[in-house]
């Protein structure tokens, strides 16, 4: 007999931590006192075999009671009712049956947490390194303590509880293994010296650690490390380190090349070759820097800072050696995806932007149209929260040229500008919505990965700008997983904050909740390399969300926003438009409020025309970071406020 669940919402079962049971929406099933929870866990245990009565009675009990067995029968009848409530009476129970002399919880493993997490430490063995990784991630989150926490000292649990630990440590150090093979040594530190700490006698443990010590250039550090796990080993347990600690601690003293990745190894060799075969300060190897460059800004952080000045260096030689086809393809090489219309450095895009016009005026009136195109496309990207006219005259023709010349590359090059000069109004969610899809389509069709990613990200923006929450969901999830397949770890900056936007909006989470969120997913951007998202960007979040929920306001200075996210009641008339960019609707919104506040109808009327083509969209959440509510909300209350029945008609 092998009953499953005929219908209804699945069940899930936990036991990496306290046993718990949650219903198809995900809220915790009550399953009544300790004694009706051992139950489930041993059926658990089990995993989908009959546990006899007297067995269940031996080990609920040390010395059984009279009216053990009536009693299990009790609680197997109150946990049927918990876990199928809409089962009709007198029907065969399809989760927790009876067989034979016993019970069985006839559950799939999926819906246990303890299954699943087995199942994908097994998985993750087979994958690449970055998918291991993105996997194990998930599986490790899974654990909420110990395995049936509640029930450490039963004996019956006590295998199954070791198994688990056991597994838990091996995939904590497989997750660590995966991120040294894709080179983040550095970044694997922290986590394996937590290991080592908790968990001593585990030598796989300290070889990574100090394998990950010695990649990030920490060469004595990672002897220390191994030195510390002999003392640990010899002085506490009498035995010496096994031959793998001691054959890395030879490695290390010896420098072997063994020690690096294969990629690693790759790397060394190729460069070593490249710089004995390609002349310094040749041509080749001026175009060849821009292409490394590109690779090293979509690393984020440090990567990113050094990719900017350097890009700006490469520029000036090229400039230098007089040849404008090679300085307009220096320049037109990075293109390197960008999603947020604020610059992180003003001076070194206004100094590109102007390297780009000169290439420019100085190419050969015919041919070279798609070095053209990227000198366009590079001056329309990099003109950032700008409205005056000509850096959008050159996204359209960089696009018109592409588009002729049938170049995918080129296209989602210019399509890319194109979103960038689409920031400078009000109300361009659609627009925006459709770049992001096409430029999907053309990146997929193409293998062009980052610019798949930027798709999904402007879409994932500007379906939440949309209040489309659930298709822009999707569209963080491709997101982080391309990032999570293909090293691309700014992605997660995005998505991360966007996650806390879609708590705000569901409007259950308390303020503080939503505020503390927003703090910890402020947090990643310091290391960022992203000032022109970081500057301001927590204190607006906070101002905004305090502002929409009618909470008083108590927040910091927003930086390069305060003037509109706070102006000054007494000179509103001589307050300039917001900035153009994704919090230009949430701007204009905190302005029309503090013009509601003083009575000022002039400065109602403009911030009632500027948000008006914003009508059906959510202030602020085409960001996909923060909004002050839908701009409808705002619309009616200027025109209640203005007397304007036409507006209010036209504001649903």
């Amino acid at each position: 007999m092998d009953e499953q669940p005929m219908s209804g919402e699945r069940i899930e079962f936990g036991v990496l931590g306290p046993v718990t049971a949650w219903d198809g929406a995900g809220n915790a099933i009550a399953l009544k006192g300790p004694l009706h929870r051992a139950v489930l866990a041993r059926l658990l245990v089990a995993r989908r075999r009959v546990v006899p009565v007297r067995d269940l009675v031996d080990d609920l009990w040390v010395a059984p009671p009279a009216g053990a067995v009536g009693a299990v029968r009790t609680f197997v009848a109150a946990l049927r009712r918990a876990l199928e409530p809409n089962r009709p009476r007198r029907t065969p129970a399809t989760v927790l049956v009876t067989d034979g002399p016993g019970y069985a919880l006839r559950t799939e493993p999926a819906a246990v947490d303890a299954w699943r997490f087995e199942q994908a430490v097994s998985a993750a063995a087979t994958l690449p390194a970055a998918a291991a990784v993105s996997r194990l991630d998930a599986a490790l989150g899974w654990w909420r303590g110990p395995a049936y926490a509640d029930f450490a000292d039963a004996p019956w649990a006590r295998a199954d509880r070791a198994r688990l630990a056991e597994l838990r440590l091996q995939a904590v150090e497989r997750r660590a293994a995966a991120r040294l093979d894709l080179g983040q040594a550095a970044a694997a530190v922290p986590d394996l010296d937590a290991h080592t700490t908790r968990h001593p006698w585990r030598e796989e443990g300290w070889r990574l650690l100090a394998l990950a010590l010695y990649r990030s250039g920490r060469q004595g550090d990672a002897l220390a490390v191994l030195r510390r796990a002999r003392v640990l080993l010899v002085d506490q347990l009498g035995v010496d380190p096994g031959p793998a600690l001691r054959r890395l601690e030879a490695d290390i003293l010896h420098q072997t090349d063994e020690l690096e990745t294969a990629a690693g190894r790759v790397w060394t060799q190729a460069a070593s070759a490249y710089e004995r075969l390609v002349a310094a300060g040749s041509r080749a190897r001026l175009e060849s820097t821009v292409g490394l460059l590109r690779d090293l800004a979509v690393t984020g952080g440090s990567g990113l800072a050094a990719a900017r000045e350097q890009r700006t260096a490469a520029i000036e030689a090229a400039e230098q050696l007089g040849d404008p086809l090679l300085t307009a393809r220096v320049i037109g090489a990075y293109d390197v995806p960008g999603l947020w219309p604020r610059s992180d450095d003003a001076v070194q895009a206004a100094a590109v932007v102007a390297a780009a016009e000169r290439a420019l005026a100085e190419l050969p009136p015919t041919g070279h149209d798609a070095t053209r195109a990227r000198l366009l496309a590079t001056i329309g990207l990099e003109s950032r929260g700008t409205r005056e006219p000509r850096p959008l005259r050159c996204a359209r023709q960089a696009e018109a040229i592409a588009r002729s010349l049938d170049d995918p590359a080129l296209l989602a090059f210019a399509l890319n500008a194109t979103f960038m000069q689409s920031c400078r109004d009000t109300g361009t969610a659609p627009l925006r919505a459709a770049t992001g899809s096409e430029l999907i389509d053309i990146a997929t069709r193409s293998g062009l990965v980052s610019f798949q990613v930027l798709g999904h990200l402007i879409r994932m923006q500007a379906r939440s700008g949309l209040a489309d929450f659930a298709a822009a969901d999707q569209d963080a999830a491709a997101a982080e997983e391309l990032a999570a397949r293909h090293e691309r770890p700014l992605v997660v900056v995005f998505t991360e904050w966007y996650r806390v936007l879609r708590l705000a909006v569901a409007e259950t989470a308390p303020v503080a909740a939503v505020e503390r969120a927003y703090r910890a997913a402020a947090v990643r951007l310091d290391d960022a390399g992203m000032p022109g998202l970081r500057d301001g960007l927590l204190p607006l979040a906070l101002r905004c969300l305090l502002a929409w929920r009618g909470v008083p306001d108590h927040g910091a200075d927003c930086g390069p926003y305060e003037p509109w996210a706070r102006p000054d009641p007494a000179n509103l008339g001589a307050l300039r438009d917001p900035p153009a960019g994704l919090f230009t609707e949430a701007l204009w919104c905190l302005v029309a409020q503090a013009a509601l506040t003083a009575g000022d109808r002039a400065t109602m009327a403009r911030a009632r025309a500027a948000l008006a083509p914003a009508a059906q969209e959510w202030a602020g959440a085409g960001s996909g970071l923060l909004t002050t509510g839908p701009v409808a909300d705002h619309l009616r209350q200027l025109d209640a406020a203005l007397g304007d029945r036409k507006g209010g008609e036209a504001a649903p």
